[in-house]
């Protein structure tokens, strides 16, 4: 018997082991931003989305949870991980007892209010995975193929977290006492003005940049709106998601841009561009910070690298997400979500372009999602290829897409 099935068996019940194994085997059920959309403001109601919710928020963990039992057993050993997984088992719990529950009042009140504390729960999972990881390396080091198995998982992983928040968020913000922004539905915005969520991103990073470096780089922004020929450029998105994406971009932008420049000479302007097509929403960010070398650009997007030194541990079991590496990862997995996606060209020597595909259409807008198959464990037993010429691989380089395109594969 596996570690993880120990794990997880010293806390659920004969019962529950078998409620988990029976989730696990039903495959998540995504929806489109649409979708979202027209319940939250037309079709939905409170007790349909708590009858959705009972269903689909334990199939979603339970998929990702089962791929636990491929993780390398010196990583469950690892007491933060253990932590993040216990917090899964008690969630995963707690959404079992609404099972058979009826749709009183009080059944959909005490739903609501779950939802709130598992939200809560999960602040921290990302970065307390993060850390252990680090202790991981710290205590055995990885070798390339736990790494590519880690890479694997992670991503699967987060995006899974991502699906769920987005679901308990959705429904607390339309049925629950926390209060949403006017023109919200729950937390999309039918209507998000791109340009206003770029600027207020670069005013915050620009705000850290100034306190670290004592100087910032400014910035010019172009819309570009050639069928609706109009200046403004809305479109029906997550504001927060938008905005996670961005700010990660603009503070590794201007890292790059004030560490590349003469120290007394002029810090290179920023150059954003927003361009609204018929299928595509794309914001570049460009930047004159020096570049990096073609080699490095899929390392960037690797979860245990970062360019950063590593964070200090706190005593309070939190920890900063500066410094693990996950900035970049995590805001690729924010664009892909919704069909979308991040991506760098860097011409070494002189700058990067930053560049984020959104799809326009809302009923295009579905969510992708990890998906527990024979297919995705067998990535987990499968070692790094041999290189040769016509199949390039490097633990470093290739195995990030390598890893994603298996995942969509198994997705299809």
């Amino acid at each position: 018997m596996k570690l993880s099935r120990i794990f997880f068996s010293n806390v659920m019940s004969g019962l529950r082991w078998a409620s988990f194994e029976k989730y696990a085997t039903f495959n998540p059920s995504p929806l489109s931003l649409k979708q979202l959309l027209e319940f939250g403001s037309k079709t939905g109601s409170q007790e349909l989305s708590f009858n959705f919710l009972r269903n689909e928020l334990p199939v979603r963990m339970a998929n990702i949870m089962k791929e636990i039992n491929h993780l390398p057993e010196n990583l469950l050993q690892m007491p933060s991980v253990s932590l993040v997984m216990s917090w899964y088992e008690q969630s995963f719990k707690e959404l079992l007892h609404f099972e058979e529950n009826n749709t009183s009042d009080k059944t959909l009140t005490d739903f609501t209010d779950t939802l709130t504390h598992i939200r809560n729960r999960h602040a921290n999972v990302v970065e307390t995975m993060a850390q252990g990881i680090i202790e991981l390396k710290e205590t055995y080091g990885v070798d390339g193929n736990t790494n590519n198995r880690i890479q694997y998982f992670l991503d699967r992983f987060y995006m899974s977290r991502i699906s769920i928040r987005m679901l308990i968020n959705q429904h607390t913000l339309l049925f629950g006492s926390q209060l949403a922004h006017p023109r919200h539905i729950g937390c999309i915005d039918p209507s998000c003005n791109v340009l206003d969520v770029v600027q207020d991103a670069y005013e915050n990073a620009r705000f850290l940049c100034d306190q670290y470096y004592l100087i910032s780089p400014e910035v010019d922004i172009i819309t570009k709106n050639p069928l609706e020929k109009e200046s403004t450029i809305n479109m029906v998105y997550v504001p927060s998601h938008l905005y996670h994406m961005l700010f990660e971009l603009f503070k590794n932008a201007m890292r790059a841009v004030v560490e590349h420049s003469p120290p007394d000479g002029d810090v290179p302007k920023l150059n954003v561009m927003i361009s609204k097509g018929s299928e595509d929403l794309t914001i570049r960010l460009s930047d004159v910070g020096g570049g990096v070398p073609r080699s490095k650009v899929d390392q960037l997007f690797q979860y245990m690298y970062s360019t950063a030194p590593q964070p200090d541990r706190s005593g309070d079991g939190s920890a900063p997400l500066a410094g693990y590496g996950y900035g970049l990862p995590l805001s690729r997995l924010y664009a892909r979500y919704f069909q979308g996606d991040l991506v760098l060209n860097s011409v070494e020597g002189y700058g990067t372009d930053a560049v984020i595909y959104l799809k326009v259409l809302s009923d295009e807008a579905n969510e992708h999602l990890p998906v527990y198959n024979k297919t995705a464990s067998k990535v987990y037993e499968t070692d790094i290829p041999i290189h040769d010429w016509s199949s390039p691989w490097s633990p470093g380089g290739g195995s990030a897409s390598r890893t994603y395109t298996t995942w969509a594969r198994s997705l299809s």
